[in-house]
């Protein structure tokens, strides 16, 4: 099947970027090497993703044309009952008069737009910890606001959020502080899916050769058949 091959595209290049990072973040002068390193790491989890999507897309017989990837800034706009409790009069009347161009640009990593229609959101990290998390619910809940019917998922490479998420189970079952976070944004389902297997440990780095972690057909073919299933509702 074709989509095989972009599938092994993906490991290949995974493979290629991880053993290339230490070296590209050594000799970059112009930002620390930890930086330099998140960023390219970041870089490829969101090239894999928009592969990821691509493919479930192609396999469920979509038409190009239809699907749209992007990460534009999507405007949030001010809440008025917000502004009706504000207690200067001035202000509120200021803000009241100009309410229009209050707005608050936001976007996550990828957003896919099918048929015009913005469906999925994917937040994309080399890694992820609670204190991360934390952001990332915020940033899906003002965009469930506006798009209550979105999908929102967070594809890791690596897990650092305690519990299972790292053991590529068949069920995972979470951790007690993902959970309890994410039960204050209960408007907010989101999906975690982790690519690498075992728990993110800071001084043993996937791209030093020692502690390489593979990436497999299999978990990306679940990836793909997770977003298959999203995706065949707006075919």
């Amino acid at each position: 099947m074709e989509t095989n091959k972009d599938v092994e595209e993906i490991i290949s290049t995974y493979n290629s970027v991880v053993k290339v990072v230490d070296y590209d973040a050594k000799n970059q002068n112009e930002r620390a090497y930890g930086g330099m390193v998140r960023e390219l790491k970041g870089h490829m989890q969101e090239w894999i993703t928009e592969q990821i999507v691509k493919i479930a897309w192609k396999e469920l017989g979509g038409k190009l044309q239809d699907l749209e990837i992007n990460s534009k800034k999507i405007a949030i706009p001010i809440q008025k009952d917000y502004v009706s409790k504000i207690d200067n009069l001035t202000v509120k009347n200021f803000i009241m008069e100009n309410i229009e161009s209050y707005k608050y640009g936001l976007s996550v990593d990828k957003h896919i737009f099918i048929k015009g229609r913005f469906v999925i959101g994917i937040e994309c990290k080399a890694y992820t910890e609670n204190a991360m998390l934390k952001r990332i619910l915020v940033d899906f809940h003002l965009l469930h606001n506006i798009f209550p019917g979105l999908s929102c998922y967070l594809f890791q490479l690596e897990s650092q959020l305690t519990g299972d998420y790292s053991k590529l189970n068949e069920i995972t079952y979470g951790s007690k502080s993902t959970h309890t976070l994410m039960s204050y944004f209960s408007d907010v389902q989101l999906h975690i899916f982790t690519f690498l297997a075992g728990e993110r440990i800071v001084n043993q780095p996937i791209h030093e050769e020692k502690y390489f972690k593979e990436l497999t057909n299999k978990q990306i073919r679940k990836a793909i058949d997770l977003l298959k299933k999203e995706m065949k509702n707006y075919l």
